[in-house]
């Protein structure tokens, strides 16, 4: 699950996209872990005053989130993990 800043963040900050959790099951549980996570995502804000969710499709949200001082828009988003180089032919992930 991923978190790619779209709106907000100033020169000063990551603009790169990160990690909000791996999951594993079903495509329906992690339908419901984006949810979960759209709903409670906060970046580093200390108090979020207001959230907005959109859905784009089953599998990404659009998440407004504003705090005292700043406002930042994410896109959270599911993706599956078809390479990683760190693991060799065989081994269990």
């Amino acid at each position: 699950m991923l978190a790619i800043p779209v709106d907000g963040i100033s020169d000063g900050r990551s603009r790169n996209a990160r990690t909000v959790a791996e999951l594993d099951g079903s495509e329906e549980e992690a339908e419901a872990a984006l949810l979960q996570a759209a709903s409670t995502f906060e970046y580093d804000l200390w108090k979020v005053r207001r959230r907005e969710i959109f859905k784009c499709s089953s599998r990404s949200y659009f998440v407004r989130i504003e705090g005292l001082l700043n406002a930042y828009g994410f896109l959270l988003q599911l993706g599956e993990r078809v390479q990683d180089s760190g693991v060799q032919a065989g081994d269990d992930e």
